[in-house]
């Protein structure tokens, strides 16, 4: 099961240092696991800062990628989202036990140009199946809803967004898709969005 799904930023833009990462969008799966000693206000920042934990790792991750094979954050082109995710930067990491969630999970990273499409999963996840659908959510964001365009403010299309991994990912739950099926989705996806 997807423990979580973020997009975020890895490389710096205008409104921020070099050092830092925003998180534009964010969705947990599952039931929440805290304590009963805590209020929902705190729940909900706990959560809040394990996100941005993980964003980190993750932007440092897309860093050391990038710099041991000579790549450099560049600006998007309108248009050529399927030349940006093919030459996306990837890689998964693990994170121990109880380090940020309860139990061992593991964080698959999509690194498209300024943008981190990240997975967490839990660590007995089929990882390959994980990329998949990660790749085929980063090419639907890409490509629909234009985030590599300039102005593009994923805050905005969050509908969308819901919308979008309530089919390809329902409830945290990995699918696996056969053309025919991915086919009716992506139809179904086009008449919500086009409401």
């Amino acid at each position: 099961m997807v423990i979580c799904f973020l997009i975020h930023t890895v490389c710096p833009v205008s409104a921020l240092s070099a050092g830092e990462s925003r998180i534009l969008y964010a969705r947990a799966f599952g039931p929440e696991t805290g304590d009963g000693d805590f209020t929902p206000e705190q729940r909900r920042l706990m959560q809040k800062e394990k996100l941005h934990v993980v964003a980190r790792q993750v932007r440092s991750a897309v860093a050391l990628s990038r710099e041991a094979s000579g790549g450099l954050c560049v600006e998007a082109v309108l248009g050529e989202e399927a030349a940006a995710l093919g030459e996306a930067d990837s890689g998964v990491f693990s994170l121990g036990d109880a380090e940020l969630f309860p139990d061992r999970s593991v964080v698959l990273w999509l690194g498209v140009q300024s943008l981190a499409f990240t997975l967490v999963c839990r660590s007995h996840e089929n990882l390959l199946l994980a990329e998949g659908v990660l790749r085929n959510i980063a090419r639907h964001c890409l490509e629909e809803l234009r985030l590599l365009g300039p102005g593009a403010e994923v805050l905005l299309k969050s509908d969308r967004m819901d919308a979008l991994l309530h089919r390809l990912l329902p409830h945290g739950q990995l699918l696996f898709l056969n053309h025919r099926f991915a086919f009716v989705l992506d139809k179904e996806r086009v008449s919500y969005v086009s409401k």
